[in-house]
């Protein structure tokens, strides 16, 4: 399958987990429905299927990974965090429904994606234990992140406490995407989860840095949201420790460190190196 029909796919099984009527469902739809890359899901769906698993026991855990990721983005926007108006180029769910609706509708999405997962009886009562496991822990890593990243607004901090925050706040969702879809695959031996945690690990921290270099170098209206918006809240930035160039160099080297981890696997990666390609080469 394409990665347009990976998205295609958790997009309609998303309308139809938030199919109910109510103010509630309205809010949460407009956040997960309007736009996002779906990078996450579609990882989940990459990696399954290259090592052969049956997409319609993938399902649920790409839906559950993009409703946190969803549930992360309207929290974050709210004033009391990192404050910003726009997500994907229109109005944050704050600014539409209301603060108090906002963080009912990101509950109500961290809910869901648990409810998602436990509901799959596809999935045998070990994977569904172990599935639930593997998105609880990234919920919580992306929730530490997101408290040490509020700890050191316009304060100096070294590059080993910066990376710590990336690997937790963006990297540990991006890296559960990957565990997900190995965990549904029962063909995933030991060595390859082994290799792909790597790989995730590598993709997780270069996913953050190379958003630290596109939030200087690229247009408000092609990057969805606020332009500088981390530098204008005198937050820690790759490029603001490292300087431009080196930070490029950084996020590209990690790249490279996840593309020679394919290589390892037992199995044909060319699809996860198509993605990886396409993640490395991202404009927003």
């Amino acid at each position: 399958m394409s990665f347009k029909d990976y998205t295609q796919r958790v997009n309609q099984h998303l309308d139809g987990y938030l199919s109910s009527q109510g103010s509630l469902t309205e809010a949460m739809r407009y956040s997960v429905l309007s736009g996002g890359k779906r990078f996450r899901p579609i990882l989940t769906y990459a990696v399954a299927n290259t090592f052969g698993a049956d997409l319609d026991l993938v399902d649920s855990s790409a839906c559950a990974v993009e409703l946190i990721h969803a549930y992360s983005l309207i929290h974050d926007d709210l004033p009391a965090m990192d404050d910003d108006d726009i997500r994907h180029n229109q109005p944050a769910c704050h600014k539409k429904f209301g603060e108090a609706q906002a963080i009912l509708a990101g509950d109500g999405l961290q809910a869901l994606a648990f409810e998602v997962l436990t509901n799959d009886d596809g999935l045998s009562t070990q994977v569904r234990i172990a599935l639930l496991q593997a998105l609880t822990h990234a919920a919580f890593e992306m929730a530490e992140g997101q408290s040490i990243d509020l700890s050191v607004v316009s304060k100096i901090i070294d590059i080993e406490t910066l990376q710590n925050m990336h690997r937790k706040k963006t990297g540990a969702l991006l890296s559960c995407s990957v565990k997900l879809g190995a965990l549904v695959s029962s063909q995933c031996r030991t060595e390859d989860r082994q290799i792909l945690d790597g790989f995730s690990q590598d993709i997780g921290l270069a996913y953050q840095v190379q958003d630290d270099v596109l939030d200087v170098l690229t247009p408000e209206g092609v990057l969805g949201k606020k332009q500088h918006s981390d530098a204008d809240k005198n937050k820690p930035t790759y490029p603001a420790l490292l300087g431009l160039d080196k930070a490029t160099k950084t996020y590209q080297q990690l790249y490279q460190q996840a593309f020679k981890k394919l290589e390892q696997l037992s199995v044909d990666a060319n699809e996860l190196y198509n993605l990886t390609e396409q993640l490395q080469s991202r404009k927003f």
